[in-house]
C-alpha cells in the first residue's frame, strides 16, 4: 500500500508505555504504520534492549516526509516507508544508508526484495519489510465470487451501491488500469486520460471512499459487498469473526504492496535503529509483525514460516505466494507530473 497504509490517524507521539519501557534507559523515535504500533510487536524488544520505542502513525510517504522536514536531527531514529519511495527519501535526504552487511536479507522474496528501488549509489536505505496486495476483498454469502475473478463485474450494475473503493488514489488508479488494459508500469499521464471515464463510472457506483478504518467497518457490518483496493491486510484481521470476508486477485491481476524501514538520516542512535530493524526482519519479529492487531500481511523474511502457526500461514495464505507474486504487478513509480496528474484525477472523482 508502494502501500501506503491509511492508518487510524495520526497517533500521539508517545508510544506504548510497557512496565519495561517506563524504566527504560534508553529511547528510540519511530515513525510508523500502525501495525508497528503494536504492544505484542514492540514489548520483546524494549525488554531485550531496556529500551523505550516511542512511534508516531502518519499516513503516506508524503505525510512522513513532511513530519521530518519540520522534526529536528535527531528527533526521529526509524521509519516504515512505501518500498518504492526508498530511494525518492534517500535522494532528498531524509535516510540514511545502511551499514554494509549489516542486514541479512537472505531470505527475502525476491519478487519484494526491491533491492534496486532501495539503493542510490550503492548504498541500501531501506528493506522490505512485509508485503501484501491491493485487489478486490468482498462478503462471500452477498456476491458471487466467480464475479469476483473478473475486474469488469465492477462495471457491470450488479453491485452498484454494495461497492466501498479503498481512499488512496495510487493502488485503485493502478486496478482501474488493469481493468483497462493498462499495466502499472505503464501508467503516465498520458495513460491517465483514458482511466477518468471508468473511474467516475467506478466511483458513480459505490456507496463511499473510505479509509482503512472506514472500509473494514463497512465491510464487516454489510453497509458493503466490495471494496476496491482490498486484501488480506482488510481481512484477515477479521477473518477469526467473519470467515466469510474474502478476497481474491481477479484475472486481470492485482497490486502487490510493499513497505520496507529504513534509517532515519541523522539519528543519534544507529546502533539502536540498526538492532530494531534487525529484529523487525527476524522470523520472531516478522511473524508478530505479520499479524498485528491492526492490519495482516505478508512477512517479508520466508523464515518467518517457521514460527507462524498452520492457521496464521493458511489465513495470509502461505502456500500460494508463488502463484500471486506472479499474476501480481508492482505499484506504479511515477514522476513528479503523473504522480500530480494522478491525485488531481483523484480529487475530481472524490467531488464527483
Amino acid at each position: 500500500m508502494t502501500f501506503r497504509m491509511q492508518t487510524l490517524g495520526l497517533a500521539a507521539f508517545g508510544g506504548l508505555l510497557s512496565t519495561t519501557a517506563l524504566q527504560a534507559a534508553e529511547n528510540l523515535n519511530a515513525l510508523i504504520w500502525c501495525d508497528h504500533a503494536d504492544a505484542a510487536l514492540l514489548e520483546p524488544f524494549e525488554k531485550a534492549h531496556d529500551v523505550r520505542v516511542n512511534v508516531k502513525e502518519y499516513e503516506g510517504t508524503a505525510a512522513g516526509l513532511t513530519i521530518l522536514e519540520q522534526s529536528r536531527p535527531g528527533d526521529w531514529d526509524v521509519m516504515v516507508i512505501d518500498g518504492v519511495d526508498v530511494a525518492r527519501a534517500a535522494e532528498a535526504g531524509f535516510l540514511a544508508p545502511l551499514p554494509e552487511g549489516a542486514i541479512d536479507t537472505s531470505g527475502t522474496f525476491r519478487e519484494v526484495a526491491l533491492a534496486d528501488a532501495m539503493t542510490v549509489d550503492g548504498k541500501l536505505y531501506g528493506v522490505t519489510e512485509k508485503y501484501g496486495y491491493n485487489t478486490i476483498a468482498y462478503n462471500k454469502a452477498a456476491v458471487d465470487p466467480e464475479d469476483m475473478k473478473s475486474l469488469k463485474s465492477l462495471w457491470s450494475g450488479k453491485y452498484d451501491g454494495k461497492i466501498a473503493i479503498y481512499d488512496y488514489y495510487m493502488p485503485v488508479l493502478g486496478i482501474v488500469g488493469l481493468a483497462e488494459g493498462v499495466d502499472t508500469a505503464d501508467l503516465d499521464a498520458a495513460a491517465l486520460d483514458a482511466l477518468r471515464d471508468p473511474l467516475m463510472k467506478l466511483r458513480a457506483a459505490s456507496r463511499q471512499v473510505s479509509d482503512v478504518v472506514g472500509s473494514q467497518t463497512a465491510l464487516a457490518t454489510g453497509e458493503v459487498d466490495v471494496l476496491v483496493g482490498g486484501g488480506e491486510w482488510l481481512t484477515a484481521v477479521l477473518n477469526a469473526e467473519n470467515p466469510d470476508l474474502d478476497w481474491t486477485i481477479p484475472e486481470e491481476g492485482g497490486l502487490v504492496w510493499t513497505q520496507s524501514i529504513a534509517m532515519v538520516e541523522g539519528t543519534e542512535k544507529p546502533d539502536l535503529a540498526v538492532e530494531f530493524i534487525k529484529y523487525i526482519l527476524s522470523p520472531e519479529g516478522q511473524a508478530r509483525l505479520a499479524t498485528s492487531s491492526c492490519y495482516w500481511g505478508m512477512p517479508a523474511n520466508k523464515a518467518a514460516g517457521e514460527v507462524l502457526t498452520d492457521d496464521q500461514k493458511s489465513v495470509l495464505r502461505w502456500d500460494e505466494q508463488e502463484g500471486y507474486l506472479a499474476r501480481a504487478q508492482l505499484y506504479p513509480v511515477p514522476d513528479a507530473e503523473t504522480d500530480t496528474a494522478m491525485q488531481d484525477l483523484w480529487t475530481d472523482m472524490l467531488q464527483n
